[in-house]
């Protein structure tokens, strides 16, 4: 397992070349630069910020000087808009706040998504089942942006709960946006386990272990549910790296400090080196998520041998 996982980390050298690779092409063929266009700025003013982030260099060295500058020493750059922070500097103050929310929304959904999904498939064709499934549809197709005002209105203005709408700093004002963030993948969740659940309770070793009489809460937690999390893993991973970097709308309705509105933020902004190291801290993400999915499986089910 140790020698698969470390080709996939070597794997991942290539990966974030090529999105480095793709990212700079995009940005350097989108018209317009960071001191232009709605921002304009002097001709010598122009000429002298180019001179001092290297813009007036020819793209291939400019490609190659900000590859050496993240190989040998992880510096990603001078954020353009914010001229006193590096890029590494705004990831290390704004993705914290992202993974938190993240990390507890996600948290939630698993727990919420997989147990609600095994009821549900328990109770096939019951009234609980339906209501279950109704809900996960709800919670899969309604959009966050969507979300997240129907809360505020339902909770703050209509309940009169005391929960703060914005800001930043206390386990209170968490809870809005983690249930905004969780209700998504909840429902995902719960319908991907209802569906793997169906398939593995239908499976002759489920039906054996039913025939010794073993209790049905046995039969469920130990045999059928172990088998029906592979495929509910491979999602949760999936979501999780989409989630813990960050999700613009969350941010940005409940006013949160995170990479994710900074990200977008930096594309009017035209701040190139920030979109650019934000992107390859994407792509890492995304890759380790999906390496950790692949271990997880060995150890939810002992035949699947790494190669």
């Amino acid at each position: 397992m140790w020698k698969y996982a470390l080709k996939r980390v070597l794997l991942l050298i290539p990966t974030l070349l090529a999105v480095y690779t793709l990212v700079f092409i995009l940005f350097h063929l989108t018209p317009g630069g960071p001191w232009d266009k709605e921002r304009p700025v002097p001709e010598s003013v122009q000429e002298y910020l180019n001179a001092k982030y290297g813009l007036d260099k020819p793209l291939w060295q400019q490609y190659v000087d900000y590859l050496i500058g993240v190989v040998t020493r992880l510096d990603l750059g001078p954020s353009y808009k914010y001229t006193h922070l590096t890029v590494r500097d705004i990831i290390g103050q704004f993705f914290p706040n992202s993974i938190q929310v993240g990390l507890i929304a996600m948290a939630i959904a698993v727990t919420l998504g997989i147990t609600l999904g095994i009821l549900s498939a328990i109770k096939q064709n019951t009234f609980l089942d339906y209501v279950l499934m109704f809900f996960a549809i709800f919670g899969a197709t309604v959009p966050t942006f969507v979300v997240g005002p129907l809360l505020v209105w339902l909770l703050i203005l209509t309940l009169g709960v005391g929960l703060p709408t914005g800001g930043w700093g206390t386990p209170r004002h968490l809870v809005l946006p983690v249930i905004t963030l969780a209700l998504g993948p909840m429902a995902v969740l719960a319908r991907y386990t209802r569906a793997s659940m169906l398939e593995v309770i239908r499976a002759d070793y489920i039906r054996t272990a039913r025939a010794k009489g073993l209790p049905e809460g046995v039969v469920i937690v130990r045999h059928a549910l172990k088998n029906a999390l592979i495929p509910v893993i491979t999602v949760a991973g999936v979501i999780l790296a989409v989630v813990i970097t960050g999700s613009f709308y969350v941010e940005f309705i409940f006013s949160i400090p995170g990479i994710g509105q900074y990200f977008v933020t930096s594309v009017s902004n035209r701040d190139y080196p920030v979109l650019m190291g934000v992107s390859l801290l994407f792509a890492t993400v995304i890759a380790l998520m999906n390496l950790i999915v692949d271990l997880a499986y060995g150890f939810l089910d002992p035949r699947i041998r790494y190669q």
